[in-house]
């Protein structure tokens, strides 16, 4: 797959602990991104932060550490992410959803092993 030019980043902003079919949401996210065909997912876990529920979670203290903030975040063409925006309007119940423009200057995988 080639991915240059104008692209879409869409990020979702989820609960570490938050699960959907008894898995992981940030996992469910990046299996469905996988299945749908987007150009790749990237999984970020914060160390502290806050959302809606206004309550900080962090690492620093043990009692807080046990939701932290993960950021999903997949990049590809306009096209194919609205075309997944519903798969997340669907899986995210609580949290934050983002989308912003992107210019993709460089976007290469491994060569397959023969």
């Amino acid at each position: 797959m080639r991915l240059h030019g104008n692209a879409l980043r869409v990020t979702a902003y989820v609960g570490e602990s938050d699960t959907v079919h008894g898995r992981p949401l940030y996992s469910e996210i990046v299996h469905r991104a996988h299945a749908a065909g987007l150009a790749g997912a990237s999984v970020f876990r914060g160390i502290e932060g806050f959302g809606a529920s206004s309550l900080i979670h962090t690492t620093r203290l043990l009692s807080l550490s046990e939701d932290l903030p993960v950021a999903v975040v997949i990049v590809d063409t306009e096209e194919r992410v609205r075309a997944f925006l519903p798969v997340l309007d669907e899986l995210v119940g609580e949290g934050l959803v983002t989308l912003d423009e992107v210019a993709v200057l460089h976007y290469r995988g491994r060569e397959a092993s023969a």
